[in-house]
């Protein structure tokens, strides 16, 4: 018999997210606007996939993923982020985190240092260092992470991830410059950029910028996508363009110790993808989004002045010595759920308190709620 546990066994990532499979509240983010997914096409796309793969006969799928929405990937991308690749380079994922996982795999990256920006996605940092892989915080600017710094603070380092479509969490879009130095740092290192394309096609005040990626004439960027933020997290895929000398060796990862997916789901998603209705979608998004965010600055801008970061989310700052984790682990008693910036710092002498504030599930009849919601959890601590 198994001993039992001399701890509790604790939810993953409990410090950062309120629960799973939990109804979407007004300033969280990650989460696209739950009223405006598409459910009755969903639906319909999905029960048709279902039904024609419960009546094809298969043997084992392509761990790849479906050759029909690898192939629709490869196009999405072509049009909505000037990335230019053939479907054998695609590879199908668990969201984002599954790309990252796969990507270091294949580069054997455990035991090595990696750049990462400061501040960054703290699941990032949690997934190097469930890989063994020690992440060393560079600095971002206005222009994206700062290579000399990295270079300065990590010459040995190899891998670089990054957030250059939009910095995450800040919004900073890396510029053409730090992008050319970017990659003529990977070319001269023998280094790889795992290009995380945060929000890449939800930038509302501009036309997206170009995937890091569609600018790499040496094949050293890895680019991960998501359909999480766009559908829906439930969808749970995402994936991987490989660069044309790993593509290889990204399938035999995928087939080896990548995970299995419903194929219905795929082919929904292909569909969606292939009808247009992807694209009608995310126009779709930036409106309502654009409307939203607009909507919660004039509600807070008198009292609370916000910054616009990352496509649909707002910043505000707080005080210096303000505990931003305990206000958001507050925050879901009063029916809102805003996400703590100080965790998106690695090095503490750099932590900055602050509330990120996302406008996908603003709706207009309860933007007053919210708001007020938002003011109580702040009257007693700011």
């Amino acid at each position: 018999h198994a001993s039992a546990p001399s701890e509790p066994i604790v939810r993953p990532l409990s410090t950062m997210l309120r629960g799973f499979s939990l109804t979407a509240l007004p300033f969280q983010t990650g989460v696209p606007a739950q009223d405006a997914f598409p459910t009755k096409l969903w639906a319909n796309l999905l029960g048709r996939a279902v039904r024609g793969d419960a009546m094809t006969p298969t043997t084992y799928p392509d761990p790849r993923g479906h050759p029909a929405l690898r192939e629709q990937i490869a196009a999405y991308l072509a049009i909505a982020r000037g990335l230019r690749c053939v479907p054998d380079q695609v590879i199908v994922t668990v969201c984002y985190r599954g790309g990252l996982a796969l990507a270091l795999q294949v580069l054997g990256a455990s035991g090595q240092r990696a750049w990462m920006e400061e501040p960054g996605y703290p699941i990032t940092r949690m997934g190097l260092e469930m890989a063994r892989v020690g992440p060393v915080a560079v600095p971002v600017d206005a222009e994206g992470i700062d290579v000399a710094a990295g270079i300065a603070l990590a010459p040995d380092a190899r891998v670089a991830i990054v957030t250059p479509g939009q910095h995450s969490p800040l919004g900073a879009t890396m510029s053409h410059a730090r992008r050319r130095t970017l990659l003529d740092w990977a070319e001269a290192a023998d280094g790889w950029i795992i290009e995380d394309d945060y929000l890449g096609e939800l930038q509302l005040g501009a036309r997206a910028a170009p995937a890091l990626a569609s600018g790499d004439t040496a094949g050293r960027v890895i680019h991960v996508g998501s359909f999480s933020k766009t559908l829906k997290p439930g969808v749970g895929i995402g994936f991987v363009v490989a660069p044309m000398a790993l593509a290889t060796r990204f399938g035999q990862a995928a087939a080896t110790l990548g995970p299995s997916f419903f194929a219905p789901s795929q082919l929904a998603i292909a569909q969606l993808l292939a009808e247009g209705h992807y694209l009608r979608h995310l126009r779709n998004m930036k409106r309502l989004y654009a409307e939203r965010l607009s909507a919660l600055h004039r509600a807070l801008e008198a009292d609370y002045p916000l910054e616009t970061v990352a496509g649909p989310i707002a910043l505000l700052r707080l005080p210096q010595g303000i505990d931003d984790m305990a206000l958001a682990r507050r925050a879901p008693e009063l029916g809102i759920a805003p996400s703590p910036l100080s965790p998106w710092y690695q090095d503490p002498e750099r932590r900055v308190p602050g509330l990120l504030l996302s406008a996908t599930n603003l709706r207009p009849n309860r933007v007053d709620e919210a708001v007020a919601a938002l003011r109580r959890l702040l009257a007693d601590r700011v």
